[in-house]
């Protein structure tokens, strides 16, 4: 995969009207877009078809985490909707059904390990014993157990997790922030070359390109980037 294939930038804006402005600002340049909650609930889940009929790929950041039956029901569905990658909270039972879901698929189901908004203190205040690098190398770990796609853990987890999901599974890293860039509300962040470096697969870029004056020339810089290290 080159650049293109592995940047996916996330479309964390408030209206379909702002959303399809930024896909259109980017054209051919970017392929792949992360819909979240913000825009799924504003429409985000017919944009997303829109998205898919026009050949691009589109990773749902639904971050699954319900009973067995409820998790099997919703990822049957978004395997027919042709969806590229989705996620699900690394919980044993979860994965496992979803996994069992998606079976025959071309859907890459992803692990959260732990949200990059979050540090060790975090963690404590949720009633967590384990810091982040033990409970994201323990999720790591179940989500292979289970036959997972990938994994979505920050750039700093990236090499240790390479280490623990082997050279098959997609590690997909947010919490990316280009030299300089505001890290916002992100805790764990990494440039992203470094991430590349690191192990990750595919880099999830958010603010730093939709904020951006210039959405394009801050993509192809990025691009740029990544293509150093590629």
């Amino acid at each position: 995969m080159n650049a293109r294939d592995r940047l996916i930038v996330g479309l964390d804006v408030p209206t379909l009207k702002e959303a399809e402005a930024i896909v259109s600002t980017l054209g051919d340049d970017v392929s792949f877009y992360k819909i979240g909650y913000q825009l799924l609930f504003a429409g985000g889940m017919g944009f997303a078809r829109e998205l898919i009929e026009s050949e691009k790929q589109v990773f749902l950041d639904m971050k699954l985490l319900d009973i067995d039956n409820t998790v099997a029901s919703g990822v049957e569905n978004i395997v027919r909707m042709g969806v590229s990658m989705l996620t699900l909270h690394a919980y044993p039972k979860a994965m496992r059904a979803a996994v069992k879901a998606a079976a025959g698929s071309k859907l890459t189901l992803l692990g959260v390990t732990v949200l990059t908004s979050m540090d060790d203190e975090d963690l404590k205040e949720a009633g967590y014993s384990d810091n982040a690098e033990t409970l994201v190398a323990k999720r790591a770990a179940q989500a292979r157990a289970a036959g997972m796609g990938g994994i979505v853990c920050s750039a700093e987890e990236s090499s240790r997790v390479r280490g623990i999901v082997g050279p098959d599974m997609a590690i997909v890293t947010p919490g990316i922030r280009p030299a300089g860039a505001d890290h916002g509300d992100q805790k764990r962040v990494m440039t992203p070359a470094d991430a590349l470096k690191a192990g990750s697969t595919h880099l999830v870029v958010g603010r730093p390109i939709v904020k951006a004056e210039d959405p394009l020339t801050a993509a192809r810089a990025i691009l740029d980037e990544m293509n150093t290290v590629l």
